[in-house]
């Protein structure tokens, strides 16, 4: 899922292209990507864009008479630009939309369809898409503070709820925590002033790192191939590669839809984690260290 680096990214592209541009044309590939009946979506065409901003994970478009388009892209959405009036893309294709100088193409990949859009009219009814979660990279130490111990839950799952923070999701939460040397299921309330401190100042290194070095990739061009995983990562994506800190194995523990990377060394003392299915699978014999695991793994071998 397009994350706050990329949807800046896609933000940066799009401002250049479709800002101060009247939309021409809408053609819809899927029924379910629009989820609001009021205003019509054809209320939209003609309007010229006044301007475009992002709100948690979604890219909203201002158009005139206060009109905005909130997109969500969720897992497997992506933009792109093609060429005026280009087709929509076979099953993957879910809409376009035409400007004078190109057309924006939204595809999902799968089978669920999970993208959506919604129209509103008016500042008010925009605000109610927002989740409210703390936008870090212009908070203060206290507020992120406030924020974190405002509910009792693991660091990844905080960072990760955009009631919380705004535009981290399972990706950078990864890096973030992996910067800050802390542990994915450690709890927010169970932080020091220290280790607080250190995760405020990852989420702020790790946010405007990575948001300026996608903007350097993609400079002048659209970024067609926006994804999860990025060369140069730390942790994320990057199960059993070499922590680039310290050389130990990367570790994943996967949870419902989600999961978590991470290094034992840099951020669990060594230890290995695993969830509460997994932990009452195996009750005694799931390893704890690493060197446990890798001792399972060769008497697996040698049996």
């Amino acid at each position: 899922m397009p994350e706050l680096p990329e949807v800046e990214v896609y933000l940066d592209a799009l401002r250049s292209r479709i800002l101060g541009q009247p939309l021409e044309e809408i053609r819809l590939g899927s029924p379910f990507l629009v989820r609001t009946v009021d205003p019509p979506l054809s209320s939209l065409v003609g309007k010229r864009v006044e301007n475009l901003r992002r709100l948690g994970k979604r890219i909203v478009i201002g158009f005139e008479e206060d009109l905005f388009a909130v997109l969500h892209l969720m897992i497997s959405g992506r933009l792109h630009w093609k060429p005026r009036g280009a087709k929509i893309q076979g099953k993957i294709g879910v809409a376009a939309f035409d400007f004078p100088e190109g057309t924006l193409s939204l595809t999902e990949a799968g089978s669920k369809k999970r993208a959506s859009l919604h129209l509103v009219r008016g500042e008010d009814a925009l605000a109610s898409y927002d989740p409210g979660g703390l936008e870090v990279l212009t908070a203060d130490l206290d507020a992120f503070r406030e924020a974190l111990v405002s509910e009792s839950h693991t660091l990844k799952r905080a960072l990760t709820d955009p009631r919380l923070f705004s535009g981290i999701g399972n990706a950078w939460s990864d890096e973030i925590l992996h910067r800050a040397k802390l542990s994915p299921f450690k709890l927010t309330r169970t932080l020091p002033p220290e280790e607080t401190e250190a995760l405020f100042q990852a989420c702020k290194d790790v946010l405007a790192e990575w948001t300026d070095r996608l903007r350097s990739e993609a400079g002048d061009r659209f970024p067609e191939k926006v994804s999860a995983f990025h060369a140069g990562m730390a942790v994320h994506g990057r199960f059993g590669k070499p922590c680039p800190v310290c050389g130990t194995p990367v570790q994943r523990l996967v949870y419902a839809d989600s999961e978590a990377n991470y290094c034992p060394t840099c951020q669990t003392g060594g230890r290995l984690l695993a969830d509460r299915a997994l932990s009452q699978l195996l009750k005694k014999d799931w390893p704890k260290t690493l060197e446990e695991l890798e001792a399972k793994k060769r008497d697996s071998t040698v049996g």
